[in-house]
């Protein structure tokens, strides 16, 4: 039987993972989309006391695997003032750090701006979500996980094999009885341009990354987040994984990750 969200309360600052959250490279293991948006989570709760709601930048680095297991969660305010905040926060399994994140959050005002600015309106990605044909990421294994947990439409490239944007909507909650924040919504799916991208054989190489870091120009809207993704190699088993981040408006920010590639064991 299939959760109903990625994870469920546990007690204070406590979560229990589910299986929507198990990633590709080992069963027991969680996708870093979905722990890096259940910190980002925490993070947007010490924030909004401050009035402080757009995540300007968010950046994961992931310590160790990620267990599908209870996890706990520390947010720390590291600076705040008028127009913004930077926090750091980290996740435990077992006792163990698994990942740390920090992030600047900025109040937003409305701001009136001339037209025809360069670069302006901001580009849209290649096709809507409604034009794009469904894809189903190449791990499923037949128990629950990530794949179950998102819905993936290519709207451009070939998914898993080359540069592609791919739409994501979240099929299920993160948490249990609460809606998806945008910054949710856009981790779940930013972790995942070196998947979308990859251009080695996923059965033959391993090629993750130990990190995330995501820039917001602005706020997102509605449950489409698309990721226009390129994956580019260094000859010592070294990579990068870069992509620009869509909602069904328009161009949102941009997101990297540090890749390590080897092969198979």
């Amino acid at each position: 039987m299939t959760p109903a969200s990625a994870f469920v309360k546990a007690g204070e600052g406590a979560w229990r993972a589910t299986e929507l959250t198990r990633g590709p490279w080992d069963p027991g293991h969680q996708h870093g989309g979905p722990p890096i948006a259940l910190v980002a989570h925490e993070i947007a709760r010490a924030a909004a006391p401050l009035g402080l709601t757009h995540f300007a930048r968010l950046t994961a680095n992931l310590l160790r695997p990620v267990p599908i297991a209870e996890i706990a969660v520390a947010v720390q305010t590291d600076y705040a003032g008028r127009n913004a905040a930077h926090f750091s926060a980290t996740a435990s399994a077992g006792g163990k750090e698994v990942l740390r994140c920090t992030a600047l959050v900025q109040r937003e005002t409305d701001l009136p701006l001339p037209a025809g600015l360069p670069g302006h309106p901001l580009p849209r990605a290649p096709r809507t979500p409604q034009d794009s044909p469904a894809a189903r990421f190449p791990f499923v294994t037949g128990s629950p996980g990530y794949p179950d947990f998102v819905e993936s439409r290519v709207a451009a490239g070939v998914f898993f094999r080359e540069p592609s944007a791919v739409w994501f909507r979240l099929r299920h909650p993160l948490i249990e009885g609460e809606a998806p924040l945008p910054v949710e919504r856009v981790a779940v799916a930013a972790d995942s341009g070196n998947g979308i991208s990859a251009i080695l054989d996923f059965r033959r190489y391993v090629f993750v990354n130990s990190d995330l870091t995501v820039n917001l120009l602005r706020q997102p809207e509605g449950e489409w987040i698309c990721l226009e993704a390129q994956t580019l190699l260094g000859p010592a088993s070294t990579g990068l994984a870069e992509a620009r981040i869509y909602d069904e408006q328009g161009l949102v920010g941009r997101s990297t990750q540090s890749l390590a590639v080897r092969l198979r064991e």
